[in-house]
Parts: C-alpha cells; structure tokens; sequence
C-alpha cells in the first residue's frame, strides 16, 4: 500500500533543540568537505590525544622565554652544592636529586635545573625544526609547482637538481662545511655569532637538503590537478604563470601539504638531536633537547634519570607529531579506511 507524502511528513520530529520548517519536515544541514574532514579527525582518539600533545608542545615552546625572563624558569644558574665531588660530580640525593626546588633533579658536573633546561630547550628545539620545515616546503612546493606545470625542458632541469641534491651526503656536507659556513655568516653577512649564527647553519642544511622529497610530491599531485576545467578556464582568460601557480593550483594542494609538514617536523627535531651529538648546532650552556641528550649520554649509568628524561621527551614528541599525520592523512582521504 502507497503511503500519501503527507502522511510520511506528519510523523517526521525535529532532534532536541531543532524547530522544523513549516510542512514539518527537518531540515538537513550540507557539510563542507572541511567540516566533513574535522569529523572523521575528531572520531579518532589517538589522532586526537597526539594532537593535544602537540599542542601542549608548541604552547610550552611560546611561554618558556616568558618565564625564563621572569625568573620562573633557570636554566643557566649552577648548583655546585647540590653536586657529590667525590662521586664525580653527581647530583646527591636519590634520582638525580628530585627535590621540591628541582623536579626533575639537577644536571651531574654543572647542578643547572633539569626541568627549566628541558622546557627552555623545547624552544630552541621548535624553532630550529619549525624554520628548517618552512625553508624546505617552501623551495619543494615552488619548484614543485613549476615543475609539474610547466613539463619538458624545465621539468627536466628540476628532476636533475632533485637528483643532485639527493646524492649529495648531507651529514659529511654538515659537518666540512660547518666551521667555514658559520665564519662566513658571522664575518660577510654579520650574523650574530654564538646561538643565532650555529642555529641559523642547522635550518638552512636542513631546509637545503629537505627539499626535494616535498619537491616530488608536489610535481605529482600538480601533474593531476593542471589539467583539470578550473585550470583551463583559467588559461582562457589570460591568467598570469604567477596566479595559475599561486591562486589556482597552490590552493588545491594544501592537503597533502599539511600532512607533510606534520611528517616533517619530527624529522628535523630527530635531526637536531642527531646533529648535536656530531657537535653541530647550538652549544651548551644554551639549551636544545639535542644537546642535553647529548650531554646526558655521558650519565647514562651513574644518573639514568638524567640520561631518560629527555630522550623519553623527544620520543613523545616525535611519536606524537608522526601520529598526528597519519590522522590527519586518514582524514582529509575519505577513500582511506583503517
């Protein structure tokens, strides 16, 4: 038996707190493709607890400057007192000297806050990795861009240099050019020598050698969307290189873009630790939580905790962003299920 519409509508109800229109019927809501996204990222729970990881992360890394000016955190003062010289300089108490002035104990052969250096480290940490990610996208997504838009000749060049790039060995380069480099900033281009200049070294070997994985991804996707209607419209009308570059293609890639930064930065925060242990960076007392990992390896078995404490740090740090990328991934891809 046929059911009049009527009779179907008069039974429709509106949700708590939702009036329906007049003929009775609720009204259903269209959602973006972003609100959509958002949705599937707020259902998964380890994406979401990684997210808040990272975002605790990157908010201690903006107030620790704040509260080491204000004296809240100290992380250069030394505590000779609470050191044991004649057990080499080891924190005295149990755990690396855990007290209720220092939390997380003292540094053995210095007595400098563990807990203040570790979140001031955060910091340097974040903005070595931060700036290296931007300086590495930034060359990847432009000469992707091109690249994949513009084909023949000039594509041809830039998958050359993407190749160069890719063999040269980027930690023996580091490490031969790291006095020159640093002297040549500090001399020519007057870069304050110390922390600014060793910091500024990092982010540029890094973004340098940081580009072309970016660079590849970007070609790919650009290969697809150049020959979409949009595009052609656009061609159509006079559109400048510059705006199909930036206004039309740019726009549609900022997916894959965002889950790639987020893969990135843990890479590079890895990577600072790694260069500091090789004595390239930013050098103690100035703290990073590469070189405090790396002064900590000396103290892995008279003060472990001391030695676990931030390699404990860098792994949540890393985990999490890597985590955050993968639901991010899953999300902005209907298509892809877990």
């Amino acid at each position: 038996m046929t059911v009049p519409v009527t009779e179907l509508e008069s039974h429709v109800t509106a949700p708590p707190g939702e009036e329906p229109d007049d003929s009775g019927v609720q009204k259903v809501a269209g959602r973006s493709p972003t609100q959509l996204a958002l949705a599937r990222f707020r259902k998964d729970k380890l994406s979401m607890a990684a997210f808040c990881v990272v975002a605790l992360y990157v908010a201690t890394a903006l107030v620790a400057p704040i509260l080491v000016k204000t004296g809240v955190l100290d992380p250069l003062t030394l505590h000779q007192d609470l050191l044991d010289v004649n057990m080499g300089g080891i924190p005295k108490g149990s755990f690396g000297g855990i007290s209720a002035d220092h939390w997380l104990g003292v540094e053995p052969g210095t007595g400098r806050d563990v807990l203040s250096r570790l979140v001031y480290g955060i910091t340097w940490s974040l903005f070595i990795a931060l700036s290296a990610t931007f300086v590495a996208m930034g060359i990847g997504t432009v000469l992707g861009i091109i690249s994949g838009f513009s084909g023949g000749f000039t594509d041809s060049v830039i998958g050359r240099a993407i190749d160069l790039t890719l063999s040269f060995p980027s930690t023996m380069m580091l490490l031969a050019l790291s006095g020159v480099a640093v002297a040549f900033m500090t001399g020519t281009l007057q870069v304050p020598a110390g922390d600014v200049a060793n910091a500024l070294y990092v982010i540029l070997v890094l973004g340098f050698f940081g580009w072309p994985g970016i660079a590849r991804i970007v070609r790919g996707q650009v290969l697809s969307i150049r020959e979409r209607e949009f595009v052609d419209a656009a061609r159509l009308l006079g559109a400048s290189r510059g705006r199909l570059y930036f206004k039309e293609i740019l726009p549609n890639l900022w997916a894959p873009l965002l889950v790639y930064f987020t893969l990135m930065m843990p890479a590079f925060i890895s990577a600072e630790a790694a260069l500091s242990y090789l004595q390239v960076g930013v050098k103690p007392p100035t703290p990073t939580l590469g070189n405090i990992l790396t002064d900590s390896i000396n103290y892995s078995v008279a003060d472990f905790v001391f030695f676990f404490t931030p390699a404990f740090l860098i792994m949540i740090i890393v985990v999490s962003f890597n985590l955050l990328g993968d639901g991010l991934r899953d999300a902005l891809d209907p298509k892809t299920h877990r």
